[in-house]
This record gives C-alpha cells, sequence and structure tokens, in this order.
C-alpha cells in the first residue's frame, strides 16, 4: 500500500508583521515540534482557514475527552444508532456547507479534517483505488459504533456504496473503492 500524499503545490511569499511575543511562541512551538517556523504558521493558517473559521458557523461546541466519553458511555446501542441517523443529515450539510460539494472524496476529506481535529489520529492509505482509513481514538465503543452508523449510512444513501466497516472500543477502520 502506498501513502495518499498531497501533489507539489505553487508557494508565494508574503510578509506580514507580529507582535515580537507571537513570534517568540511560534518559534518555541515549532521548535518543540522539530518543524521550521515556516511549517509550523503554514499549519497553523490552513487549520484556521479549512477548520476553525467554520466552527462557530456550523454549531460545534467543545467538550473535553472525559465529559464526552461520559456522554456516550452511558448511551445503549439503539440510542446511539437513532442520535447517528439524525447526526449523518448534519454530518453531509456541513461537509457540503465546508467543501462545496459532497462527492466520495470531498466528503472524506473533510471526515478527516474533522477526525484530525478532534485529536484523532488517522491512517489513509490506497492502493488501486481503494482507500482504508483508521481512525485510532480513546473514546469508547459507543463513539464508534456511532461513527461506522453515520459512514454507512452516508456511503449508501448518498454514494450508493459499500463500505466494510470494523471497529472497537478504540479504532474503527473502512474501506472502500472507488
Amino acid at each position: 500500500m502506498k501513502e495518499i500524499s498531497d501533489k507539489k503545490k505553487k508557494t508565494a511569499t508574503i510578509t506580514f508583521r507580529f507582535d515580537v511575543e507571537l513570534i517568540d511562541k511560534l518559534q518555541k512551538e515549532a521548535k518543540s515540534h522539530q518543524v521550521n517556523t515556516n511549517t509550523l504558521a503554514t499549519q497553523a493558517l490552513k487549520r484556521f482557514l479549512e477548520w476553525d473559521i467554520y466552527q462557530s458557523r456550523i454549531g460545534l461546541v467543545s467538550l473535553n475527552k472525559p465529559v464526552f466519553q461520559k456522554i456516550f458511555e452511558d448511551l445503549n446501542e439503539k440510542k446511539v444508532i437513532e442520535i447517528a441517523s439524525l447526526g449523518k443529515d448534519e454530518m453531509r450539510d456541513v461537509a457540503m456547507f465546508m467543501k462545496g460539494e459532497t462527492d466520495v472524496n470531498s466528503f472524506m476529506s473533510w471526515f478527516e479534517m474533522q477526525m484530525i481535529n478532534s485529536s484523532v489520529q488517522v491512517s489513509h492509505m490506497a492502493d488501486d483505488g481503494t482507500h482504508t482509513f483508521v481512525m485510532k481514538h480513546e473514546l469508547g465503543k459507543n463513539w464508534s459504533l456511532y461513527n461506522k452508523t453515520i459512514l454507512e449510512l452516508m456511503f449508501e444513501e448518498l454514494f450508493h456504496k459499500k463500505i466494510d466497516v470494523k471497529y472497537d472500543k478504540n479504532m474503527f477502520a473502512l474501506r472502500f473503492s472507488e
């Protein structure tokens, strides 16, 4: 299997003027992540433009993991599936709002970004038109079931594709062909 990589993009130079304290923080953070300052600034700006500016527009709320885990942990399987059925339409609408379209590639690009911005570790591999996504989290089996249900419904209803989803309490994985 080969890893998915971005095509080489054109770059341009622009100059910004920032407070010295902000530059110091940026440089310290870059050093702690073992990347150069430009890379970290690019990553931060990209996250802001592709994710953060939409949070209040689409009604996202932040919860810390222990609270989120407790909410999902106390649900029974029937309730998780019921909530996922409602969540599917929201997820479709949010992905459309943020990406401008809802084909498989734009949706999965959005979904991967959502997972990464939710502190989920994501692995995406592609091999001869088959995509495999593995999402590692610490949010419990019900959260995996919630995502499994939404993804199966989305792929069946919107993309008319079958997907294979496996899950447990710490991970879910999906595989589909183009």
